[in-house]
């Protein structure tokens, strides 16, 4: 065997013993996270304006500890959608289709799952979801937002029936009961059709 062919045989095998190192090492990047414990709750806040009432609700079919959010007072569409918590943008687009149901058209043709919707990442394992917005979210995908900062509208894209924000919160890979400033909500099993009434803390500097 010729020198040149050994020395081409020993490059071939470096070069497959470095990619599967690469190989373990960016699973493990992706998977190790994946398996640590949650961390804290984030302090989440409604995710609406400072001051504002609003009704959390649920009904039989809507999924445990899923979360319907609509004004105790004024009209619904077009009203703030704020981020819960700091955290970074992690999905921000369209989830199904749209439907045709606008401020023009309130009772126009239903679209499929979510419509416009964002999903932020807090860090820890904790995640908000945020569905049903009028127009593409305010975010993009990798922007980081604070606490209160608007993220999109409500509106009453995809599967709704009318106007209002479709929110959730989940540990790892579960959702979890939401908590709005430091307390549970009180919306759990969708076993029967329930609401509790907020008002929102989700305030910044010179809003309270």
């Amino acid at each position: 065997m010729t020198t040149d062919r050994i020395a081409r045989r020993s490059t071939l095998r470096l070069v497959l013993v470095l990619a599967a190192v690469a190989a373990v090492v960016a699973v493990a990047v992706l998977v190790v996270p994946l398996l640590l414990p949650p961390g804290p709750r984030p302090h989440f806040q409604l995710p609406v304006a400072c001051g504002e009432r609003w009704r959390l609700g649920t009904y039989p079919g809507h999924d445990d500890y899923d979360v319907d959010l609509f004004p105790t007072a004024g009209d619904p569409w077009g009203r703030p959608v704020l981020a819960s918590a700091a955290g970074k943008v992690t999905v921000a687009g369209i989830n199904g289709s749209l439907g045709g149901r606008t401020p023009g058209n309130p009772t126009g043709p239903r679209g499929r799952g979510g419509g416009y919707w964002v999903k932020i990442d807090h860090g820890g394992r904790w995640e908000t979801q945020y569905l049903h917005l009028l127009e593409p979210p305010l975010v993009e995908v990798g922007q980081r937002v604070a606490q209160g900062e608007q993220i999109g509208r409500v509106g009453s894209t995809g599967n709704s029936g009318a106007p209002h924000l479709h929110y959730e919160q989940r540990r790892g890979w579960e959702k979890v009961e939401t908590w709005f400033d430091g307390a549970p909500s009180g919306v759990t099993t969708d076993d029967r059709e329930y609401s509790v009434t907020l008002t929102s803390n989700n305030c910044v500097d010179g809003e309270r």
